[in-house]
């Protein structure tokens, strides 16, 4: 499996990946219609109660909106897509607007997340804030200071980095910094509980191995849930609500489940989706 993951993998494309909309192998999660298809849960409120009308389509996007708050009082919130997976590379297209929402933390402002391998919607407590999960961190630039995006944090969970246990909360990734309100195309490449990488357009910006359970950083879990040790080799995606206007134009995904037990055929896929991405450069 190790030949899967050579330097040639890690320039993968997800500029040209991610407009490939010929191509059959990919799942649109987000129709740009509605949320069919999505679950939302938000912390303090019951499932699928869509609290101030969050997480709204308008003009062909998925919105997180707080214009019915009057204050954002720790009310985090995630939209789940429906179905759980293993293996896959992910793709959102996200930019931020506007201004934070009053109440929101300081570390929230331009912040938002996807997250991999989560517990589904259901099983979460009313009042528990994020999903046992791997969170790709999106972040925009405050105009001024350097501040990466797609960087890693652990509600929940640990993960292996050069073959030591990460504890830490958040790992900055390689990513440059994007301020303003400009699009930006992020995502993940997932291969079960063995290696997870993230893109940032045509960059390689952060890998881990061996994502488990464990840790803090995470309110109101169930404890068996959150227990250290389990090897976390599916779930959920979501989308975070975290206090600051976020817009997403496309998420979508690639299942690679079908050939995990298939070193050539996963390679030969990766290398194809390599080529799509070069190919599209040009």
């Amino acid at each position: 499996m190790k030949k899967l993951f050579t330097c040639g993998l890690l320039l993968l494309s997800l500029s040209g990946m991610a407009q490939k909309k010929a191509d059959k192998g990919w799942v649109q999660l987000f129709n740009g219609k509605d949320l069919t298809g999505w679950d939302i849960k938000i912390k303090g409120h019951d499932l699928n109660d869509n609290f101030g009308n969050t997480f709204r389509v308008e003009d062909g996007l998925l919105k997180v909106r707080y214009d019915q708050y009057t204050n954002f009082d720790e009310q985090y919130g995630h939209i789940f897509y429906n179905k759980n997976y293993s293996a896959y590379v992910v793709v959102a297209e996200y930019r931020f607007v506007g201004e934070q929402v009053a109440g929101g933390p300081g570390w929230a402002l331009r912040n938002s997340g996807i997250m991999l391998h989560g517990q589904s919607a259901a099983s979460m407590g009313k009042n528990q804030d994020f999903p046992i999960s791997l969170e790709e961190q999106l972040l925009g630039g405050n105009g001024t200071d350097p501040r990466s995006t797609s960087n890693l944090c652990t509600p929940g969970t640990n993960v292996v980095m050069n073959g030591k246990l990460i504890t830490e909360h958040c790992i900055s990734s390689t990513s440059k910094t994007y301020h303003g309100e400009q699009w930006v195309r992020a995502g993940a490449l997932v291969l079960g509980d063995s290696v997870i990488k993230h893109f940032v357009f045509n960059d390689t910006v952060i890998v881990y191995n061996k994502p488990q359970t464990g840790g803090g950083n995470v309110e109101y879990a169930d404890s068996i849930l959150v227990a250290a040790g389990r090897p976390l080799k599916e779930g959920s995606i979501s989308l975070q609500s975290e206090s600051h206007p976020v817009d997403f134009r496309k998420v979508e995904l690639y299942d690679l489940s079908p050939y995990v037990n298939d070193p050539v055929k996963l390679e030969a896929v990766l290398r194809q989706l390599q080529k799509q991405g070069l190919k599209k450069k040009k």
